[in-house]
């Protein structure tokens, strides 16, 4: 490895990795990636170090919606590709554009720290199969995920029987012959229960809120490709999308589960039907919050108990970036405070890629992400003007790209945003990067 004050570190191998990986080669911005697996493709390649994934696990959104628009999928990956169709999509993008050469793989990153005030640069210790290591650079760009450490539950007493979090599931035969409780009925924890269903003696969905379900398919065709050519706004949005989920998903709560005490939208919506098919069909029973654990006996908040062998708790993740400190990452409560989700308000040269959800984002979204920075460390090596302006801004006081919408007050929504006003933000400054730059 070359060493270099001019050379930007990229942490992560996975799609956001890659997308920046991608458009900082286009920019002909030296870079160093690191990887702790063997290969790209981070959560999707199940056999990754740390990977969460499961073997029923598919996307939630097709993959129309979700794909990169210059590397599209293979018209025979399926509507919804499963976690092994991703993963060979990634390494197929990664080899069309020649990406692999620019990694250190299994390679941990341990520790990145400045070494003064913005622009004098970054040191960065990483351990592999030849021991550990130390360089200077030029910059860092974050890229680790936001999948991969549990949000696990201080759960009142204790469990005589088996408890684990989704990330530690992987086969649904950890189910067989068990009485299962699942505690979350976000996208993973709705899954899960399906497969529980199938293997497990019973299994109960303990929920602490409701939410709204959105199936896969309407009219035959992915849901999430239908409509969106109009803009409404939100107001009327919810009025027709809310008569359309009353069409195709009915009411959940006649089949026991709660009612979501949140408007629509405010939450990431539920992209599951079988399991509203299970709980009508008396497959499943919905649990309410639990209250406390007490042997094998699981007190729920209502009143009432059940026995159970086995609780995995479908309760999602956080953010997790163990090599720095996180007073240089500006966190304010649950997440790291940055202007667009990527760029710190003081330091021109740290940038955290990937920490962003919307509902329909997908990865162009996330690559136009990656596209903003790319530009703007381009700028700011050419002196150009707008990078000077996007400087000013991001020091300002400033807001989540939420288009006014109040968001669940909840860890896992600390960086959700508005798809249509976040991509009108981030493409506008790729416009004017572009035009000034070339």
């Amino acid at each position: 490895m070359t060493e270099t004050r001019d050379t930007f570190t990229l942490i992560g191998a996975g799609p956001m990795g890659l997308a920046a990986a991608k458009v900082l080669t286009e920019q002909g911005i030296a870079f160093q990636g690191f990887d702790l697996h063997s290969d790209v493709g981070g959560l999707w390649d199940i056999d990754a170090p740390r990977s969460t994934m499961y073997e029923s696990a598919h996307l939630i959104s097709s993959k129309r919606m979700t794909e990169f628009t210059d590397f599209p999928m293979k018209d025979a990956v399926a509507e919804y590709p499963s976690h092994s169709a991703m993963r060979d999509y990634f390494r197929d993008f990664a080899d069309h554009y020649g990406l692999r050469d620019k990694y250190l793989f299994n390679a941990e990153v341990t520790q990145i720290s400045p070494l003064g005030k913005s622009g004098d640069g970054w040191r960065v210790s990483w351990r592999d199969q030849d021991g550990e290591h130390e360089a200077e650079f030029a910059g860092v760009l974050i890229a680790n995920g936001t999948l991969s450490e549990p949000n696990m539950p201080a759960f009142p007493g204790t469990f005589d029987g088996e408890l684990i979090h989704a990330s530690q599931y992987r086969y649904p035969s950890q189910f067989d012959g068990k009485r299962v409780l699942v505690v979350g009925a976000g996208n993973s924890g709705c899954d899960i229960t399906v497969d529980a269903i199938h293997h497990a003696q019973r299994c109960d969905l303990s929920m602490r809120r409701g939410y709204y379900f959105v199936p896969k398919y309407v009219f035959g065709k992915p849901a999430d490709t239908m409509g969106g050519k109009i803009r409404l706004p939100m107001w009327l949005k919810r009025k027709v999308d809310s008569l359309i989920l009353s069409w195709f998903v009915g009411d959940p709560q006649k089949y026991g589960f709660p009612k979501p005490d949140y408007k629509l939208y405010e939450s990431h919506p539920i992209v599951n039907s079988l399991v509203l098919y299970h709980a009508g069909h008396g497959d499943l029973r919905i649990q309410p919050d639990i209250e406390r654990l007490e042997g094998k006996t699981v007190h729920f908040k209502d009143g009432s108990r059940e026995d159970y062998d086995m609780i995995l708790a479908a309760t999602g993740y956080k953010l997790h970036y163990p090599f720095i400190d996180k007073d240089l990452l500006n966190w304010q409560g649950d997440a790291p405070h940055l202007y667009l989700n990527a760029m710190h308000p003081e330091r021109d040269d740290l940038f955290v890629l990937g920490m962003i959800e919307a509902t329909g984002l997908g990865w162009q979204g996330r690559h136009e992400q990656a596209e903003m920075v790319a530009r703007y460390i381009k700028g700011l090596q050419h002196d150009c003007p707008v990078a000077s302006e996007l400087t000013a801004q991001k020091q300002q006081a400033y807001g989540r790209a939420t288009g006014g919408m109040n968001y669940l007050n909840l860890a896992r929504m600390a960086y959700y945003v508005d798809k249509a006003t976040y991509r009108k933000a981030v493409t506008g400054w790729i416009a004017r990067l572009r035009k000034a730059t070339g």
